[in-house]
């Protein structure tokens, strides 16, 4: 039945975006110095756009509809790019000179608030799991199933997560190989145990990697462990009173696990998928509809704010701003190292110069390509959170707005553009191969699936 549908006729697509309206451009009104000249690198990078344009190119048009906007994130170092925009005034230099940026519980609450949008208390937009916005927008995770359209504007990030595992397990050459973990997990379950696997929202990206890494090692997610929910910053905690045997999460929790020898990480989830799409920042689709304008100069923002994270030079600035205490109130050292490619793994390896280091714009890592969506939302389908009948193009071309992303980048004077919306067949670490012209085959050459 799956095969059937994900191999219909639709599929032969290349994502284009057809008849929607352009976001026009748009007039920073209202910042002053004080807003924008928050530090001299905000100074310097605001006097290299200035070069970059013609003298008045936004003084032609309106500026945006509104400044405020609120926003979500998680305590994770991939909500880097919404932190950075607030606090190196980027928001304000386009014009949003009202934008909060709210630390959330978890991924439930994040959802719950999106839900309420900020005129019911809740947030307009969030840094959040990819699959999140299709999962709501198509009612799945929301309250009585009424779904709310969202948009999602842009990737954050890729690469950066890790799976760790408890110390017990040391010395068994636990990497992205976890067969020796096969044999291990059943010994516990005839034993009695209840074996554990942590991740932090079901459907969501870690939940995805958690899914695909067992049953690629041949453990059964649904039968032979049980697949738990923890937020993110609970993660720690909880290995260490023993609640679970393994946790997919980001940063800084997989370094705070080894800093305090509770455990070790297996592999990083680039390597698992190099250059894997990870978070998005997307917002309520009303919310944009109403103010396309705002929308484009956030989106502004944001790209912004990537591309100054991903510099080398500003991992120390950068982990200073997301660590303090209005954001992760954690220590420095917990995460600039990971941030710079430097990782201690726990179990005696150990790298400088990683090439899974956490990336915001390099390599078009800002672009939410609608080819990795569509990975999400078949295995979402694998695992039973989307039905085998969703029609995946018509919700990808609702949901993905990669075409505000160009005109936005387009504006900032990027001309490094992706050449279409996929970056054509992806390969992971077991040697399975998406390509995104046929995932029929995909879901079919897998083992272990739900549906």
């Amino acid at each position: 039945m799956v095969s059937r549908v994900l191999s219909r006729g639709f599929f032969r697509f290349g994502f284009t975006f057809l008849g929607r309206q352009q976001v026009s451009s748009f007039v920073s009104k209202g910042i002053t110095r004080r807003n924008v000249l928050k530090t001299s690198a905000t100074a310097a990078l605001f006097g290299a756009v200035n070069s970059a344009f013609p003298a008045g190119v936004f003084a032609e048009t309106s500026g945006p509809e509104t400044p405020k906007a609120t926003l979500g994130f998680i305590a994770l170092t991939d909500s880097a790019p919404l932190i950075v925009a607030r606090e190196k005034g980027f928001f304000a230099k386009y014009g949003m000179t009202d934008v909060a940026v709210q630390k959330q519980a978890s991924w439930g609450a994040t959802r719950d608030n999106i839900e309420l949008g900020s005129a019911g208390g809740g947030i307009d937009g969030a840094h959040i799991l990819t699959p999140m916005p299709y999962l709501i927008s198509t009612g799945k995770v929301t309250k009585g199933n009424v779904p709310v359209p969202m948009y999602i504007l842009s990737r954050l990030n890729v690469n950066g997560q890790c799976i760790s595992v408890a110390a017990a397990y040391k010395g068994m050459g636990v990497t992205t190989n976890a067969t020796a973990l096969k044999d291990a997990f059943a010994k516990a379950k005839a034993e009695g145990k209840e074996v554990k696997c942590a991740v932090t929202f079901p459907g969501g990206t870690h939940d995805l990697w958690m899914r695909y890494w067992l049953a690629a090692n041949g453990i059964d997610p649904n039968k032979d462990v049980s697949t738990i929910v923890v937020p993110p910053p609970q993660m720690v905690a909880n290995m260490k009173v023993n609640t679970m045997e393994a946790f997919c999460v980001g940063e800084p929790w997989n370094a705070q696990l080894v800093r305090q020898g509770i455990g070790f990480t297996a592999f990083t989830t680039g390597e698992l998928w190099a250059d894997h799409p990870e978070k998005a920042f997307a917002m309520r689709a009303d919310w944009v509809d109403a103010n396309p304008k705002a929308a484009k100069a956030m989106l502004m923002a944001v790209q912004e704010a990537a591309q100054w994270c991903d510099k080398m030079e500003n991992k120390e600035e950068m982990c200073a701003i997301i660590g303090g205490r209005d954001y992760f109130k954690v220590p420095v050292e917990d995460i600039l190292g990971r941030s710079k490619g430097e990782i201690d793994y726990g179990d005696g390896r150990s790298v400088t110069d990683s090439p899974f280091i956490m990336k915001y714009w390099a390599n078009h890592a800002s672009y939410p390509y609608p080819s990795h969506d569509l990975w999400f939302l078949t295995e979402n389908i694998r695992w039973g959170y989307q039905p085998a009948d969703l029609d995946l193009k018509a919700t990808i071309a609702k949901v993905n707005r990669e075409d505000l992303w160009r005109d936005a980048a387009k504006t900032l004077g990027v001309t490094d553009l992706p050449a279409g919306t996929s970056r054509g067949v992806e390969t992971f670490f077991d040697g399975k191969t998406f390509d995104p012209e046929n995932p029929a085959a995909y879901l079919a050459s897998l083992a272990i699936k739900a549906a």
